[in-house]
């Protein structure tokens, strides 16, 4: 007998905390193996159709198999990507939720949104790269320019001056083209466009000499010979022949844009982790790089970490260049 009501509830209470804080440390490892137990919706801040969504989708069933759920991809373009990243950032920290995160929305938007609603830095918890993609100087072959050197002279040499294209004001596309001033000392007058299309066809046309864009869009116009690649930012297998700027000499030109998984910044470290070693296992299948290359994308596996450094360095790298050349998204 435990004698007295109240001397029984002394003891009986102290017990029943201890078996419920037992309970809840033994069913910490199933819940860690658990996740996940439904699907996951995955946010991509552009249109669909687009080079962000179909890198996604090059990786989007072989991870699903990974992890053995659906990776529901959810489309949540505007704003140059700003618009859903803020949405994975405000999202519910459990794994159920992560978005794409790019060069030009979580480095490049720093610099040229003057309010962003989310801190690339402070506001995610990064699950791993996908791949990256350079970016390659293309120009009008009426500027009769092989390499950098004859393309840097061509354009010093017009006396009307030069014009280069963008996908858009304070873009990746925008800020290269504003960084290539100080290699070619020479009048150069930014023309934006809403989108790669009307660019390329202007630049074709002759009404632009020359533009920064990335080698899945301009290949083909590379190939029949209606654009010259003149110099790439890192070696890419669409374009196996083009130097890059290091090897022509300029340094200073060797950034990529990026893609790479995003989760909401007190996502648990045991879900970023598991997920991060299953897109490391899907990066490695032969196929699936295959696949991504033919896209322009060199396949990337990487840690969690590497990520957010790269994120950390890159977000002041690009805002430094709108700075200097006041550029503004649209």
């Amino acid at each position: 007998m435990l004698g007295h009501p109240r001397r029984a509830t002394r003891y009986i209470a102290p017990l029943a905390i201890a078996m419920s804080a037992l309970s809840a440390i033994s069913a910490f490892p199933a819940f860690a193996q658990e996740w996940p137990t439904k699907p996951i919706t995955v946010i991509v801040p552009f249109p669909a159709g687009g080079g962000t969504d179909l890198v996604v989708r090059s990786v989007q069933v072989a991870l699903q198999k990974a992890l053995g759920q659906q990776l529901v991809i959810d489309n949540r373009g505007g704003a140059g990507g700003t618009i859903g990243s803020g949405m994975v950032a405000r999202a519910a920290p459990d794994g159920y939720t992560v978005g794409i995160a790019t060069t030009s929305t979580h480095a490049v938007s720093t610099g040229v949104y003057k309010k962003l609603s989310y801190d690339p830095v402070k506001d995610f918890a990064y699950g791993g790269f996908i791949g990256t993609s350079p970016y390659v100087l293309v120009a009008n072959p009426e500027l009769k320019a092989t390499d950098l050197k004859t393309f840097v002279a061509a354009l010093r040499a017009r006396s009307e001056g030069a014009s280069f294209a963008s996908v858009g004001a304070g873009t990746v596309s925008h800020l290269l083209g504003e960084k290539f001033k100080d290699v070619a000392k020479a009048p150069l007058v930014h023309v934006p466009y809403r989108g790669a299309a009307p660019a390329y066809t202007d630049l074709i046309g002759g009404q632009v000499q020359f533009m920064f864009d990335n080698p899945v869009g301009l290949a083909p116009y590379i190939h029949s010979r209606k654009l010259v690649a003149i110099a790439t930012t890192a070696p890419n297998a669409l374009l196996p022949g083009v130097p890059t700027f290091a090897q022509a000499g300029v340094a200073g030109f060797d950034q990529s844009l990026w893609y790479g998984f995003a989760f909401p910044k007190d996502t648990p470290p045991r879900i970023v982790e598991k997920f991060n070693r299953a897109l490391s296992a899907v990066l490695s299948d032969r196929a699936i790089a295959a696949d991504l290359a033919a896209k322009g994308v060199n396949a990337t596996p990487g840690t969690s970490a590497a990520m957010q450094s790269a994120v950390a360095r890159d977000a002041p790298y690009w805002r430094g260049i709108a700075q200097a050349a006041g550029a503004t998204a649209d």
